[in-house]
């Protein structure tokens, strides 16, 4: 199933496209602004972005201008300006196709599936933050080489599920976690499902981090709802790529 994600702060569309992509079976997200964009481009790789030209705080323009600066993910923008300027900047920030407002539906859905194959639907997923290395508490992950150094500066390597998992933990900090949500965050399309259970994933993750398994500063267990990461500060945001 290929994943869509529109974005538009427009709530009466964005309910209607996903319920309309559905139908045609696709899998559609909804995100309002640029921040919950990046949320969900961070919980799902995505096949193919409807973005809007006009979202609060950052507009659909400097949005296509950031997905394209760090991916090839497919890019279709809406706007309900008449403006063909807009539509020749959105193309020069790299959309692969525009449509004005209103539209139909059915059109949309057509356009979609013409970028998808033109593009082949095999463009590398958005890595999900800009972010080379994440520093948290002391520690820092460096994202490109997949290792975190330590406050001492020591350089500790890690597993790709391993990676994957603390990249999950740090995306949610201070949340509690179950454990189904981190076997789905942390899988990813393109992973390999884990052998052996999260709680041995975790356990390896905690020998990394040097966190004492009877008393853990950092992946603490909730009883009965899963873990949380206790990190006080985030500073960057995690780039994963597929």
């Amino acid at each position: 199933m290929q994943h869509i994600l529109v974005v538009d702060d427009d709530d009466e569309i964005t309910a209607l496209l996903t319920q309309y992509l559905a139908r045609f079976g696709f899998a559609a997200h909804a995100a309002c602004d640029a921040q919950s964009m990046r949320t969900q481009l961070a919980a799902q790789p995505m096949d193919l972005v409807v973005l809007d030209v006009m979202l609060p705080g950052t507009d659909g323009i400097a949005l296509a201008r950031e997905l394209r600066r760090c991916s090839q993910l497919p890019i279709i923008m809406l706007t309900a300006r008449a403006n063909p300027y807009d539509c020749v900047l959105g193309l020069e920030m790299g959309a692969d196709d525009y449509m004005s407002k209103p539209f139909e539906p059915r059109e949309l859905v057509a356009r979609i599936q013409n970028v998808l194959r033109r593009t082949g639907a095999a463009r590398p997923a958005v890595p999900q933050a800009l972010s080379e290395t994440v520093r948290f508490d002391g520690w820092e992950l460096r994202c490109v080489e997949r290792h975190l150094v330590s406050p001492a500066g020591v350089t500790v390597p890690l597993a790709n599920a391993e990676f994957r998992l603390l990249c999950t933990f740090l995306r949610m900090p201070r949340r509690v976690c179950s454990r189904d949500q981190l076997m789905e965050h942390a899988r990813g399309r393109a992973m390999e499902s884990f052998e052996r259970s999260i709680d041995l994933l975790v356990s390896r993750l905690r020998q990394k981090l040097s966190d004492d398994p009877r008393s853990p500063a950092f992946i603490k267990t909730v009883r009965g709802a899963g873990y949380i990461f206790n990190t006080q500060s985030v500073q960057g945001q995690v780039r994963w790529e597929g």
